[in-house]
């Protein structure tokens, strides 16, 4: 199998060679890790789950946190799951990665879509899977959503949304999801959205697919899938904590998958989680903090507050070269958004882009992003 190297590795490659301004401090605006302290109620229930690592974690999870995960989508999306309709994961990433070949290993030919820009884990995906691959290209002409082409839609059996969007920030709305659900049905494909965003919202909370599947009638979420995790929400990466939800029919079988996979969190991970996913109160702290990050985002470069994310995706002509003069000149790495695309029909929609992470405090944002600014001015 032959993978394009990480967007990360390739911003490695595009700075090796420039020595970076000593004058100012080093500053990497580049991955989606909040960089805030995980918060104490997580880590002390880590910490007295910690006797659990003599057990054998349950592929399928602990009750408990299946629980938490449940009344976590109730109280949030309004939405009631059964406990064959969620399945906990170890993050998401493998769940990207391994969903596909389950779900496409005996079909032949078998043809995926996905957002493009995109999180590179689709990619690698059909990758493994074999499959042919038909972007959603998001651009400033479409208002950053996916333009839905009934023809290229009848030959997918995947079709992989991310919204809350990363890199764009973009966000659809209940009706437009919907829409999506409804063509699932229509042409007899999976539909899965990547919601590991969803909870970062500034203003009204943004909605969920199975909501969406809800509000059309697909009330037993027929080709509907979900995945979540808890890594943005609560600023715990590291906990590895996700979830697939939504048709039951599918799942049924991903779990027997599961089983061989080997991929079960350990026990006091998933008490941790457990208690996190239970928890809303640290969430709002979060999101008040990329608020006010928005807020400086907004003074400073001009730019809108999205409606979900911790992403700026700003247009600059010549990315690439901005990139590495910010770099050179004033310390600070951000990510060229033609390294999170593909060409599509000769155009890249990340071209001339840049994806900027608000995920440190805003004293620290402030004086970066008046750095870019400079930058901005002088290119």
């Amino acid at each position: 199998m032959q993978f394009q190297p990480y967007p990360f590795e390739k911003l490695n490659t595009l700075l090796k060679e420039i020595t970076p301004n000593p004058n100012y401090e080093s500053s990497s605006l580049t991955i989606g890790e909040p960089q805030f302290e995980t918060p104490e109620f997580i880590q002390n229930r880590l910490c007295e789950s910690a006797s659990l690592l003599k057990k054998y974690p349950k592929t399928s999870g602990e009750l408990l946190l299946r629980e938490a995960m449940r009344t976590f989508f109730k109280k949030r999306f309004g939405v009631t799951l059964s406990d064959e309709e969620i399945i906990p994961t170890f993050g998401t990433r493998e769940v990207l990665f391994n969903f596909p070949q389950f779900l496409l290993h005996e079909t032949n030919n078998p043809t995926m879509a996905f957002t493009n820009p995109f999180y590179q884990i689709y990619e690698g995906a059909a990758i493994a899977a074999r499959a042919r691959v038909h972007y959603l290209s998001l651009t400033k002409e479409n208002g950053f959503k996916p333009q839905i082409d009934e023809n290229i839609l009848a030959q997918c059996d995947l079709v992989i949304l991310n919204f809350p969007n990363n890199p764009t920030a973009s966000t659809l709305s209940l009706d437009e999801l919907g829409k999506w659900v409804k063509l699932a049905l229509k042409h007899d494909f999976v539909l899965l959205n990547d919601e590991c965003y969803s909870e970062l919202y500034t203003q009204e909370p943004v909605p969920s697919l199975l909501e969406a599947a809800k509000y059309v009638g697909n009330e037993t979420f027929k080709n509907t899938l979900v995945i979540n995790s808890i890594s943005k929400r609560s600023s715990a990466p590291g906990l590895r904590s996700g979830f697939i939800a939504g048709d039951a029919t599918i799942l049924k079988e991903y779990m027997k998958y599961r089983t061989y996979v080997g991929c079960a969190s350990p026990l006091p991970l998933q008490h941790a989680a457990a208690a996190a996913w239970s928890d809303e109160a640290h969430v709002e702290t979060s999101r008040n903090i990329y608020k006010e990050n928005f807020a400086i985002a907004k003074e400073i470069l001009g730019c809108e507050v999205p409606k979900a994310t911790f992403y700026i995706w700003l247009e600059v002509p010549r990315a690439l070269e901005f990139t590495k003069k910010l770099y050179q000149n004033y310390n600070i790495k951000v990510l060229p958004g033609e390294f999170l695309s593909r060409d599509d029909d000769g155009l890249n929609p990340g071209k001339d882009f840049i994806r900027i992470a608000l995920v440190e405090e805003p004293k620290k944002t402030k004086n970066v992003l008046q750095r870019v600014k400079k930058a901005l001015d002088e290119h």
